[in-house]
This record gives structure tokens, C-alpha cells and sequence, in this order.
């Protein structure tokens, strides 16, 4: 390894970026596969029965579980982006946020304990809110000139993430749903650990970005989060509200925080220029777009997987695949296609021709109006007992795959490029809050999704469908004005 690794340090690019972008790269690729993979299994051990070694929890409160846990994850980023920016920097954030993710994994693979199941979940999400949001400020970082090349850069860095995650669901999925659950989760924690190796061992094209703030911050911040966790954990184990409920309302008080989160920098933070306000503001209306998308994206891994695994022929002669399995069609389709879209972001900025980035967003969730009008023509189908041919599955995975490519690496790059210094690493935990807020309603509208509702399921994809059709229209429209704010920015 040591030659490999003086090697790597002598060259300053690869393949034209620069070599820390791909340290970065094999980091989240190990990541991902143990965030990805465990999820991939996640509902499902939540749903099956105890017979099968899992929990047998109702749809609705498996729902919950899930929807609070991947929200967590997300909206965890704004105290670790703080955190990062105001204690200890991106690259010390990246390291410890690996190693509780790792903990947390192995807490998970215990079998015979709900204490360490629930702990593990914990874990897992601090961690991931710790390392998620700063390792993309730091690819961010490496492109201080921003533009095209930078979003070519988080396109790189997306086949990273989906190599991950794609080898994560084939793995942990058939270990958990074959061998057994724990195996898959034991999995999760061992591709963590790799990828914590790799960072530590090839830092050193990182030394010049996400060091230690030279001035650093009041941990009051700190103090009233942990109070918050506090009052969330005991209203939880005291049975003040069912945790139902409870995810009932987080839907609504998670969009609330974000409104006053951004109002205060945008409006109350005099030390910003009006310029950089009004690129606050997009940053917001950006939000908003990703917030919806994502809420229909994230269903990959409740309501997408329940009808792979009940609605879904699976079988290839006489086995029949893993339902987690078909979860990881994005991701191959994320292998193909980004490479492609980072070409061509490129290649249409030269030629003059590259659209804004509210217009990426509106084609994105146009991809998603049509990937779930795909989903109601396959889920009428099934309503008279027969299972839906896997290729109905295929066609929308593929349709997210190109809503996603035009959604997620634009605005982790846009959001790189409009934040205010002051809050870079914390606009990047608001980028991911957006994620946060779309995987709690994918895990509530998974609580629909009952063996005695099938007739009800046309009309929730429908649903879903038409709101984001309808967010899609609104962005493209008005993507003239939103781009002016930008103030130049591409």
C-alpha cells in the first residue's frame, strides 16, 4: 500500500480533478454501501414476521420507524454542517462520523436484542449527519472556481456513492434476506470500516480544505439541540403520543424549523449582502423542489419494496430474487447515466446551450410525475390478484434515475456555489434536511400500503404523480427570475 499511496501523492490530477476528489470518492463508496445496504433491508425486517427472524411490526408503525430513522439521518447534517464549521472541521467530522456509523452497524448485526436494534438506528443516524453533509463540502471545496467543472465533480462523485450503494443492496440484501438479517447488517459495518482506511490512509491530498475553524464557535448551539433530543426521548418513552403520531407531526414541524432557519439568514443575519440574500432565498425555493422530489424518490425503500415483494413476479426460472434487490436498479442506472450527464452539463456549456438549474430541477421532476404514472398503470393491473412483470419496476427505477441525475449532483453543486461562507457547511445540512423531510413522508405513506388497502394503492401513486407534476411546471416556469438571483452564478 505504501507505494500505491506515494504514487497517488506525487500526482496532483486524475483524469483531470483533482486526487482528492477521488479519496473522497472510495470514502463515500464505503459509506454508502453500509447506508444503502442496511436501508435496503430495513423495512422489510421491520414488516416480516418473527417466524422469519424479523420483528413483524404493522405497516404503520414500521412506517414510522423507518420514515423518523431516515429523516434523522438527514436532518442530523445541520448540527454536523455546524458542528464542522464551527468546532472541530469537515475532515475531523468525516472521521468520527465514520467510526459511530460503524459502531452503529455492529449494533445492528447483535441478533436477539430490540435495546441494540434501536441503539444501532441511533447511532447509524448521528454518525451519517455528522459525515454526510461535510464530505460534499469538501468535494465543494476542491473547486474553488466553481462552474461546469464542478458539477462534473459531483457527477464523479455520484458514481462513487452509487457504486457503494448499488454493491450494498446486492450484498446486505441477500445476506439479510437469504442468510439472515444480522449477516447483512455485520456487512454494513465492515464496508464502513474500509472506508474509514481509505481516508485516513490517503488524506493528504485533502491537507489545504476542511481543516479546524481558526475562530471557533459558542457551543450553545450544541447544548439546546441536545436539550431538544431530550424532550423528543422522553415523550417517546413515556407514551406522551405514539410514535405514530409523533411522526405524524414531524412532517409538519420539520418544514417549520427549516422556514425559520432559513428566514433567519435571509432576512435577520446583517452581515450578509443583498446579493447574498437573494441567493438565500433560491437556495430555499431549491429546498422546496428537492423536498418534493425526494419524497417520492425515497419510496424506493418502503412502498416500491412492499409491492416488489407482494405485487412483483420475481422469479427467474425457479428462484426468485431478493425484494431488496430491485432497490439497486438505481443504482446501476446511476453507473450508466452519470458519467453521461457529467459529459453533457459540459458539453452544453460550451456550446452555450446548458439549462438553468431551476430548469434541471422542473426536468427532474418531470421524471418523477412519469415514473409514478408508470407505477399507477402497473399497480391497476394488480388489483385482480395477478403480480405485475418486473419490468413495470425496472422502467420506473430508470425514470428516477434520470429525475435524480438532473436533482441531486446539480443541487449539491449549486448549493456549494450560492451558500454564504459563513453557513457553507450548514447550507449543506439544509440541502440534505430536504431529504430528511421526503424520506418521513415516504415512510408515512408506506403506513397506507396494508394487504387490505390494494384497492387504494392506484390513487396514491396518482397522487404523488400529480404533485410533482405540478412543482415541475412551477420551477420551470419561473426559471427565468430564479436564475437572476442567482446574481450570476451557474
Amino acid at each position: 500500500m505504501g507505494t500505491l499511496k506515494n504514487l497517488i501523492m506525487r500526482e496532483k490530477t486524475f483524469l483531470g480533478h483533482p486526487v482528492g476528489l477521488f479519496v473522497l470518492f472510495f470514502t463515500e463508496m464505503g459509506e454508502r454501501f453500509s447506508f444503502y445496504g442496511m436501508k435496503a433491508i430495513l423495512f422489510l425486517y421491520l414488516i416480516k414476521g418473527v417466524e422469519d427472524g424479523a420483528l413483524g411490526l404493522p405497516e404503520d408503525l414500521a412506517g414510522a420507524i423507518f420514515g423518523l430513522y431516515a429523516a434523522a439521518v438527514y436532518i442530523l447534517t445541520l448540527p454536523g454542517g455546524w458542528i464542522a464549521d464551527n468546532l472541530i472541521g469537515q475532515k475531523k467530522a468525516i472521521w468520527w462520523g465514520g467510526i459511530i456509523i460503524m459502531i452503529g452497524h455492529i449494533l445492528l448485526a447483535i441478533p436477539g436484542s430490540n435495546a441494540y436494534f434501536f441503539a444501532g438506528l441511533v447511532s447509524v443516524a448521528f454518525g451519517t449527519g455528522l459525515l454526510k453533509a461535510n464530505i460534499s463540502s469538501i468535494v465543494g471545496d476542491l473547486y474553488p472556481e466553481g462552474g461546469a467543472k464542478r458539477d462534473s465533480a459531483f457527477s464523479i462523485f455520484y458514481m462513487g456513492i452509487n457504486s457503494g450503494s448499488l454493491l450494498g443492496m446486492i450484498i446486505v440484501g441477500y445476506l439479510g434476506e437469504k442468510i439472515g438479517w444480522h449477516y447483512g447488517f455485520g456487512a454494513a459495518a465492515f464496508a464502513m470500516f474500509i472506508g474509514l482506511i481509505v481516508f485516513r490512509s490517503f488524506r493528504g491530498p485533502l491537507k489545504h480544505v476542511g481543516n479546524e475553524p481558526e475562530v471557533k464557535g459558542s457551543p450553545n448551539f450544541l447544548y439546546a439541540l441536545a436539550a431538544i433530543l431530550l424532550i423528543i426521548f422522553l415523550i417517546l418513552y413515556f407514551e406522551v403520543i405514539s410514535l405514530v403520531e409523533f411522526t405524524n407531526y414531524m412532517q409538519y414541524v420539520v418544514p417549520l424549523l427549516t422556514v425559520l432557519y432559513f428566514a433567519y439568514i435571509g432576512f435577520f443575519d446583517s452581515s450578509l449582502t443583498v446579493a447574498e440574500k437573494k441567493r438565500v432565498a433560491v437556495l430555499f425555493i431549491f429546498f422546496v423542489g428537492a423536498a418534493v422530489f425526494w419524497s417520492g424518490f425515497e419510496q424506493s425503500s418502503t412502498t416500491l419494496t412492499i409491492f416488489a415483494e407482494r405485487y412483483t413476479d420475481r422469479h427467474i426460472f425457479d428462484w426468485e430474487m431478493p425484494a431488496s434487490w430491485l432497490q439497486s436498479a438505481n443504482s446501476f442506472f446511476i453507473l450508466i447515466f452519470s458519467a453521461v450527464f457529467a459529459a453533457l452539463w459540459i458539453f452544453l456549456a460550451k456550446k452555450k446551450m446548458n439549462p438553468s438549474t431551476p430548469l434541471k430541477f422542473g426536468l427532474g421532476l418531470f421524471n418523477l410525475a412519469l415514473a409514478f404514472f408508470v407505477l399507477f398503470t402497473a399497480s391497476k393491473l394488480v388489483l385482480d390478484g395477478t403480480k405485475a412483470n418486473v419490468g413495470w419496476l425496472l422502467l420506473t427505477y430508470l425514470l428516477f434515475t434520470l429525475g435524480e441525475l438532473c436533482v441531486s449532483p446539480v443541487g449539491l453543486s449549486t448549493y456549494t456555489k450560492l451558500a454564504p461562507r459563513k453557513y457553507y457547511s450548514q447550507m449543506m445540512g439544509l440541502w440534505f434536511v430536504a431529504a430528511s423531510l421526503g424520506n418521513l413522508i415516504a415512510g408515512l405513506f408506506a403506513g397506507n400500503f396494508t394487504v387490505d388497502a390494494v384497492n387504494d394503492i392506484p390513487g396514491l401513486f396518482l397522487q404523488v404523480c400529480l404533485i410533482s407534476l405540478g412543482i415541475g411546471l412551477i420551477l420551470a416556469v419561473f426559471s427565468g427570475p430564479i436564475k437572476r438571483w442567482m446574481g450570476g452564478i451557474e
